[in-house]
């Protein structure tokens, strides 16, 4: 009895399993035509998932799209027709790859310009910072500080020399 229970609910979980999985069987006429549709699929984005090509979207209208990009190659369309045909009907946004045109300017020459521009700027920068250094930049000291100046180096150079002398190293070798 235990046994048979078992057995119905794995035929169940199988049988279910199967039922959720969308298997999409597409009989092409030759693998050029398979390759077409795949390239094709990969390419085109799917118009209402975020960031996903029509590949990898189970969104009905993804389903959709996929079948009449299936029928589009079985006619003997070219993939120029077809990203054409989608381009129409959806907008330059069905493509991961948008045409060149005034409208889309900004998003091919944009990007580059910027990182010349960034580039550019950032070598300016290194090249000023390099070129200005204290000598240059600063006035010369009168005579009273040159005098202040001297007397806080000695005083520095005085401390250096007593602490070097009074070491505990020194006097573990005495």
């Amino acid at each position: 009895m235990k046994t048979s229970i078992m057995a119905v609910m794995l035929g169940l979980c199988v049988t279910t399993a199967a039922l959720a999985t969308n298997i999409e069987l597409y009989e092409f006429d030759s693998p050029q035509q398979e390759a077409q549709y795949r390239g094709l699929i990969e390419e085109l984005r799917c118009p209402k998932c975020q960031n996903q090509n029509l590949a990898a979207s189970d969104a009905p209208i993804a389903q959709d799209l996929k079948q009449k990009t299936y029928e589009m190659v079985k006619d003997g369309r070219t993939d120029t027709e077809i990203r054409n045909y989608m381009f129409e009907r959806y907008g330059d946004f069905i493509s991961y790859k948008p045409p060149v045109r005034p409208s889309t300017w900004i998003l091919w020459f944009f990007p580059p310009v910027l990182l010349v521009l960034l580039i550019l700027g950032w070598l300016y920068k290194a090249k000023k910072g390099r070129a200005a250094t204290v000598s240059d930049t600063a006035a010369p000291l009168s005579a009273s500080e040159e005098e202040k100046l001297a007397k806080i180096l000695s005083q520095h150079q005085d401390r250096l020399n007593h602490s070097t002398k009074s070491t505990p190293q020194d006097s573990d070798k005495a």
